[in-house]
């Protein structure tokens, strides 16, 4: 997958031929009045490039989201504030809101120190209004790669299903990097939903998938309570870290006894659970995403992610 260096460089061109078009456009449109007149064919030929042009300059963004650190009362729908997720996932991704939803997130606290040529960032948030975001994966893709295994006996077990957003919390955003000339550069970001000592209210679905009754059969079988997401800069692969409050089987109960063994197996689990991969423009997002906090920006615009289909 293209990185974000490479489409930067990509759009920086794109936006040069643009204006070069249009600027060669115009000097041709002044020489022909020096003769009082212009070539149909050349009239064709400029809407053409400005049409070219047009759909050259118009590089697909995601949503912007607007930061006011708490010194206002700005807001950001929660499918924008979790817009990363499609972004990170190498998997399609149908996002699916609530009716009614009125789950917001907002940024209300910006801290940042510098030490030597090293900084380190924190930046709370908090979650709002009730309902539930889901971005669940689609295995369309996978299940045709496995069909002839899966109809064979074999079964592909705790597949990533959905991450979810249900109700309200509070988290921070830890941001960690190096500074060049003043200017900052980000190596780390974490993100944390346990904020306050509140429960997360991000959890993942696990799945099975296997072949049964002559169709393919999808069932819930784990449910994971999610404390952190880390995101790291390095020169391979790039990987998410997950850190888990909780792990329960699906249709458990909330006792106190299930949600201690729950908490329990999220402990351990944390012992052996790997970064996942994740795709490259996801990674390079969450980055910038802590550049643009540390820096206290106003905004921060996602950029667009191709795999993702919003359903309200």
């Amino acid at each position: 997958m293209m990185n974000a260096r490479k489409k930067g460089r990509r759009y920086f061109l794109s936006f040069w031929f643009a204006d070069a078009a249009r600027l060669l456009s115009l000097m041709m449109i002044f020489k022909f009045r020096r003769f009082n007149k212009t070539p149909t064919w050349y009239l064709r030929a400029i809407f053409f490039i400005f049409a070219v042009c047009g759909r050259v300059d118009a590089a697909p963004n995601g949503p912007t989201l607007h930061l006011d650190y708490g010194q206002g009362h700005l807001a950001n729908p929660i499918g924008q504030f979790m817009y990363f997720v499609p972004l990170v996932s190498p998997e399609p991704i149908v996002a699916y809101t609530s009716t009614n939803n009125r789950q917001c997130a907002r940024v209300i606290s910006s801290t940042c120190r510098i030490s030597g040529e090293t900084f380190k960032a924190i930046c709370e948030f908090e979650i709002v209004g009730q309902g539930y975001q889901r971005n669940v994966l689609d295995h369309s893709d996978l299940i045709r790669q496995h069909e002839k295994d899966l109809k064979a006996g074999a079964s592909l077990t705790r597949r990533l299903g959905s991450i979810n957003v249900t109700g309200e919390g509070n988290g921070r955003v830890e941001i960690e990097g190096t500074v060049t000339n003043g200017v900052r550069s980000v190596n780390k970001f974490s993100i944390w939903f346990n904020g306050h000592g509140k429960r997360s209210p991000v959890t993942i679905i696990l799945q099975d998938i296997e072949y049964h009754d002559g169709a393919v059969q999808i069932k819930d079988t784990l449910v994971a309570r999610v404390n952190s997401l880390t995101f790291w800069r390095g020169s391979g692969s790039p990987k998410m870290g997950i850190l888990l409050a909780s792990l329960k089987t699906a249709g458990a109960g909330d006792s106190a006894w299930q949600n201690a063994w729950g908490d329990f197996k999220g402990i351990v689990a944390n012992e052996f659970i790997p970064p996942i991969a994740i795709a490259a423009v996801g990674n390079e997002a969450m980055l910038d995403f802590g550049k643009a906090l540390a820096d206290r920006d106003p905004t921060f615009t996602f950029p667009h992610a191709n795999n993702l289909t919003t359903i309200h």
